[in-house]
């Protein structure tokens, strides 16, 4: 399993690369110059494809700070209500169609950022994804092919106010505060993970399970994510779908689960590895 990654070189310059045994190999501009982002990587077809990482400058993976996986994804496109478990617990079942919105690339944050809870809201939840990254122009996709267009997979917790989310019918407020969409740690090729379906998905707040669910459980899977979204909207290579959450979350939970500065979420998929972020309240000072 090959984890790439974005994150800042030592002197704080964005830059991307890949990591291996705890290791952080700077390909980006930093490094081997091998591209200057992940999207960048992704779109020269550089992703995926580094073996000779040796000559790279290298630092702990400990020592480093993560930025979002795809930096600058020119379109960010989640999907709601997606998986069985979820449309149960909301009451919306049996969609004719996916539910789309789009999230905005200035909202997003890395692993183990601070989660900003926004002042203006007093509901605020997590939502534990599957994300893919679009791998090359994608426009009127079948779904029989709509696995050649995926350059790789990453976790995505998409944090929503969901006062400002449920007001009306439109959800892109609740979505789009600063600092609340976290995606990473890594961004890892498709070609590594064999059958997408085989995944699991597990979001935990303080070490206690809340959403445990298999992406075999999408109810529309991700070959037809491709071809509605594609159906309406080109992509082009580093943009992002956000498959949808399953389960579990705590605005549905009896109490309510909402979250609290201070508590630490964790979305764990496998061979993804862990995002975890600790919530902050924007009104200490930290938040952006």
């Amino acid at each position: 399993m090959t984890h790439y990654a974005s994150f800042t070189a030592a002197d704080g310059t964005p830059t991307w690369g890949v990591i291996i045994d705890g290791t952080a190999y700077d390909l980006g501009p930093t490094g081997l110059g091998l591209a200057a982002g992940l999207k960048d990587a992704v779109a020269r077809g550089v992703f995926g494809t580094v073996r000779d990482h040796a000559a790279a400058p290298a630092r702990p993976e400990a020592e480093i700070t993560f930025l979002p996986a795809v930096t600058d994804p020119g379109k960010i496109i989640c999907i709601g209500v997606n998986y069985r478990t979820h449309q149960q617990e909301t009451g919306r079942t049996e969609q004719k169609a996916p539910t789309v919105f789009t999230r905005f690339a200035d909202t997003q944050i890395g692993h183990l950022a601070p989660a900003v809870y926004p002042a203006a809201s007093t509901r605020f939840d997590y939502e534990g994804e599957l994300a893919l990254v679009i791998g090359r122009d994608a426009f009127h996709v079948a779904e029989t092919d709509a696995y050649d267009y995926v350059a790789g997979y990453a976790a995505y917790n998409d944090f929503t106010a969901r006062d400002w989310q449920r007001v009306t019918s439109q959800w892109i407020p609740g979505k789009n505060f600063p600092g609340t969409g976290a995606f990473g740690p890594y961004l890892v090729p498709a070609a590594d993970l064999g059958p997408v379906s085989d995944l699991k998905l597990e979001t935990r707040v303080n070490g206690a399970v809340r959403q445990s669910a298999s992406v075999a459980d999408l109810y529309f899977p991700i070959p037809e994510l491709i071809a509605y979204v594609t159906g309406f909207t080109r992509l082009a290579a580093g943009d992002v779908i956000v498959t949808g959450t399953p389960g579990g979350v705590g605005m549905f939970m009896d109490p309510p689960g909402l979250l609290s500065p201070g508590d630490v979420v964790e979305v764990e998929i496998t061979g993804l590895g862990v995002l975890r972020n600790r919530i902050v309240s924007e009104l200490d000072g930290r938040g952006a």
